[in-house]
């Protein structure tokens, strides 16, 4: 008969094994990541209802999945792809061409001279915020437009995630160390933060993209749907994030004596889309579940650096599934420490 100390080590190396080949495989699969990140996220969102009509209803399951794929990639990845590929030769010209970049930050640091005492930007600044201007955000972008490998490797998933709903369920109760009080717990936590984050989040960048082209259409912004694309995207840094476009835009109007746009920009971008930002995530987001501010922020840093572009919906769900998970792990063995 085995020793308990024999079993012990056995356990230890078995487990050993399994965090080695885990460590390998997902370092070999790192570009695929996103893939699987987002069919797991589109399989919790839709899992429900594909019981329902599979269970219920006893649709055929190859082609109920069938059908959740098609509608999903038409909802989603079509829309998303396209949008992309308009932004992206927009992107790359603005940020590419840097004695473009070079000459309107010189431009606005002469106009700005005078009232601070001093120059923003000399010309060494200058160029070395166009250069990295120019490296850094069509990385964001580019790192995504392997979107489609990893749309495939999404769609691909999520068509055997659904097909083999009941065989996950069991294989998942099976190993998480939680009694079912708990694991119910938790699966209706993630359902809750994953739709929060996968479907709010989105939503409310969607709703402050079109308000800002909105606005930088009426007052004659130049490319004022690439802005206003611009605007969107970087409303998933809360409060702040539309900041970083629209001040910029209106320090330069202003710099080249466009005061009427400058100000217009101004105040209808503090005004309204600043209303529509607070209205939007207490609106959308508090309704599809509560996430905090600082989640978000910190979720989108550690999911651009980790995914590129997206990681902007990864990285949040990160984030809040390591607190729910801590949060747990406290729960489950406070006791017994």
């Amino acid at each position: 008969m085995p020793t308990v100390f024999n079993l012990h080590l056995r356990q230890i190396l078995m487990l050993g094994i399994v965090f080695s080949l885990g460590v390998l495989l997902i370092a070999t699969l790192y570009q695929f990541l996103p893939g699987l990140l987002g069919s797991i996220t589109l399989y919790i969102l839709t899992k429900k209802l594909y019981n329902h009509l599979t269970i219920q209803h006893h649709w055929h399951k190859a082609f109920t999945s069938m059908l959740f794929v098609i509608v999903l990639i038409l909802l989603i990845a079509v829309p998303l792809f396209f949008a992309i590929q308009w932004a992206l030769p927009k992107i790359n010209n603005t940020f590419h061409n840097q004695d473009e970049i070079i000459k309107r930050l010189e431009l606005v640091s002469k106009k700005t001279e005078p009232y601070l005492g001093k120059e923003i930007f000399t010309k060494e600044t200058a160029q070395r915020i166009a250069k990295q201007l120019s490296t850094y955000i069509p990385t964001i972008i580019n790192t995504s437009v392997n979107l489609v490998t990893n749309f495939c490797m999404l769609f691909f998933f999520l068509f055997y995630f659904l097909y083999n709903t009941k065989d996950i369920d069991f294989y998942l109760k099976k190993i998480i160390p939680l009694n079912a009080t708990d694991y119910k717990q938790l699966a209706d936590e993630t359902f809750i933060i994953i739709r929060a984050n996968a479907l709010g989040i989105p939503l409310v960048s969607i709703v402050h993209g079109l308000a800002a082209s909105l606005g930088y259409y009426i007052f004659g912004v130049e490319n004022w749907g690439f802005w206003g694309f611009l605007t969107g995207l970087f409303s998933f840094f809360p409060f702040v994030g539309i900041m970083m476009i629209w001040v910029p835009l209106t320090i330069y109007y202003y710099s080249i004596d466009q005061n009427y746009i400058a100000a217009a920009v101004a105040l209808y971008s503090s005004i309204v889309t600043g209303n529509v930002d607070y209205i939007t995530r207490i609106s959308i987001i508090k309704k599809l579940g509560k996430v905090h501010p600082m989640i978000t922020i910190l979720g989108v840093i550690v999911g651009l650096k980790l995914f590129g572009f997206m990681g902007i919906i990864f990285g949040p769900l990160l984030i809040s599934y390591f607190i729910i998970l801590v949060k747990f792990y406290t729960k489950e063995f406070n006791e017994v420490v």
